[in-house]
Formats: C-alpha cells, sequence, structure tokens
C-alpha cells in the first residue's frame, strides 16, 4: 500500500514538470528529426543558457506571412505556419546579455554589437533553411519557455 501511495505522489509531482514532445518537421535535423520524442524538464528560465535545446509555447511566434519570407532576404522555410496551438522546439542562439548573432542582427534591424536584451532570447533551429525561427519571429521572452529537452525517448507506438 505504501509504495501506490509513493508511486501516485511521484507521478503528481511529474505530471507539472516532465512532458513528452513529439518533434514536427525538418527544422532541426539532423539531431532531432520528425517523429522523434524527447523528454522536456519544465525549468526556470533565468537557468538557460546558450546551445540548449527548448520548447517554446505557442504564443512563442506570431503567425509566419510565408510569401514575405520569401520575397526578402531570408531563406524560405519549407515548415507548415506556426499556428496557435503549435509547440515549437529550438535551439538558444543567444540568452540576456549575449551579443546578438551576425546571422541575427540583420534579420532583427539591429546594430553590431548588440546585446541581448534581459528576459528575452534568440532562438534558431538546427537546419536554418527550413526553419521558423528568430530570423522570422524575433526575440522571445521569458514566459514563453516551456522546457528544456533533456533527452531522446522511444519512438511513439504505431497509431498515436
Amino acid at each position: 500500500m505504501r509504495s501506490v501511495r509513493l508511486v501516485r505522489w511521484i507521478h503528481r509531482v511529474l505530471r507539472g514538470r516532465v512532458l513528452a514532445v513529439t518533434v514536427t518537421g525538418p527544422s532541426m535535423e539532423p539531431g532531432l528529426r520528425d517523429g522523434d520524442r524527447v523528454l522536456v524538464v519544465r525549468r526556470r528560465a533565468r537557468r538557460l543558457h546558450r546551445g540548449q535545446v527548448v520548447v517554446l509555447g505557442p504564443r512563442a511566434a506570431p503567425p509566419v506571412v510565408l510569401g514575405a519570407a520569401r520575397a526578402g532576404s531570408l531563406p524560405a522555410p519549407d515548415e507548415r505556419p506556426v499556428g496557435p496551438a503549435q509547440l515549437l522546439i529550438k535551439r538558444i542562439a543567444a540568452a540576456p546579455g549575449d551579443l546578438v548573432p551576425a546571422a541575427l542582427a540583420a534579420a532583427l534591424r539591429c546594430p553590431p554589437g548588440s546585446t541581448v536584451p534581459p528576459d528575452r532570447f534568440l532562438v534558431l533551429g538546427d537546419n536554418g533553411p527550413r526553419s521558423v525561427d528568430s530570423r522570422h519571429f524575433g526575440y522571445v521572452t521569458r514566459e514563453q519557455v516551456v522546457g528544456v529537452a533533456v533527452r531522446p525517448l522511444r519512438p511513439a507506438p504505431a497509431g498515436r
């Protein structure tokens, strides 16, 4: 009986702190491919740093106007536009106080040598030409970070 209570307690605690996310689309290739699943731990944004893979909530990016991206100097992403309930998985390219990477400075229209403002992050997909990221929607806020991807999981069972 005691072990059942312990298992239930652990389940309640973890339910709000971890989640499994299935990657869709090619934006994080080759590290994460379409259909891969990752374990995500909800973590306070002040502990985040450059290089971490994070999951962003649905308010992270406004809908992207793909026609405008194709007409401009940005690469045309080969992804579906970001919908209102879609999570994004991206890598942190710059955290608060870091220099804005040159590749993003032009897209953000900020002068060279600019730093990322407090409580903001810049994120990129690993597969740049096929990713909708900070080059398209700018900075993301601390509140938009759902959690950090900590490890891959087994593929989802067939039919899910």
